[in-house]
């Protein structure tokens, strides 16, 4: 089922996740445990990342050092169908500029339609680690909206190659990003917006936010968004607080700001058990008050550890 027919036939708010791939070398057993824990609490759907390759630095036996390009988590396609087919639950995975030419996006496309998956996560993905400013692939896209436009066309049948006898149209349901505190590289927040409606526009059915930690800041999100012109279903994206060295990390990597209370809350500890506990209370609160106000899903970012999230999709549904 695709997620947007998904949220027009639920009647109450929707559960569902996203984990990583494993790192290469570790088995699916580490993603299999999370999806375990995590199933009997009905999933609408279950998203999984897509990772672009980095640059790292190693020694040769000359003991000279030279850069090489590593891709450490690998497996997004084959993982989504093993989930699919295994758990008989719905995928979302992340289609991403970062990596990908355009004639690799479209092979991907073609393996997720013949493979039966629905839905699709289109992002821009970021910078490749290390680097100040994201770079495309050769013949790749820069930004989202230009790879959902082609994602969209093969919606429409149409692919790279000009003159291809017998196309057939994939039927994909696509998803977004929308950043409730703006995305970091947006000069403000009203070009953030029109972006945003410009990827609307382009065919995305859903926007799924980024996480944050004060609903108001979602709410003033969704008005906005709604005056602006955006009225697709705005999912938003939570997660669980859960060490002390997140008080920096978070800010840093996905720009946002956290609450004073949250951040006094969590100076007060004195183990990381009591982090922890502040993480899934606060979560908990979250959800709570966005599941009063009818949010269309509760979509919960678990970097492949189901404790916390299970804790409070107990509390919350």
């Amino acid at each position: 089922m695709k997620v947007i027919d998904a949220i027009k036939n639920s009647n109450s708010t929707l559960f569902t996740f996203e984990l990583m791939p494993p790192l290469k070398g570790a088995s699916f057993a580490e993603v299999a445990e999370t999806v375990e824990r995590l199933m009997p609490y009905n999933p609408a759907y279950v998203n999984i990342t897509n990772h672009r390759a980095e640059v790292v630095i190693r020694e040769r036996p000359d003991g000279f050092f030279e850069k090489q390009i590593v891709k450490k988590r690998a497996g997004t396609v084959s993982i989504a169908a093993a989930i699919k087919y295994k758990y008989g639950v719905e995928v979302v995975p992340h289609l991403v500029c970062g990596g990908y030419s355009r004639s690799e996006v479209e092979d991907m496309l073609v393996d997720f339609g013949f493979l039966g998956i629905e839905n699709v996560l289109v992002l821009r993905g970021d910078p490749m680690y290390g680097e100040k400013y994201f770079t495309p692939e050769k013949n790749g896209h820069t930004h989202a909206i230009d790879l959902l436009r082609q994602a969209a066309d093969m919606n429409r049948g149409r692919y790279l190659t000009p003159g291809s006898k017998n196309i057939a149209p994939v039927d994909f349901c696509f998803g977004v990003a929308g950043y409730p505190e703006k995305h970091y590289e947006a000069p403000n927040l009203e070009t953030d917006l029109q972006y945003l409606k410009a990827k609307v526009e382009a065919g995305a059915e859903y926007v799924v936010t980024q996480m944050f930690f004060d609903n108001q800041k979602y709410f003033n999100f969704v008005e906005a968004c709604r005056k602006s012109g955006i009225n697709v279903p705005i999912i938003p994206g939570l997660k669980p607080f859960s060490t002390l060295k997140q008080l920096s990390i978070l800010p840093q990597i996905f720009h946002i700001d956290l609450p004073t209370a949250l951040v006094d809350e969590v100076k007060r500890c004195s183990n990381p058990q009591d982090v922890r506990k502040v993480g899934i209370a606060w979560c908990t609160e979250q959800c709570r008050e966005l599941k009063r106000r009818g949010v269309p899903a509760l979509h919960f970012y678990t970097m492949s550890k189901a404790d916390n999230v299970e804790e409070i999709v107990k509390n919350v549904f």
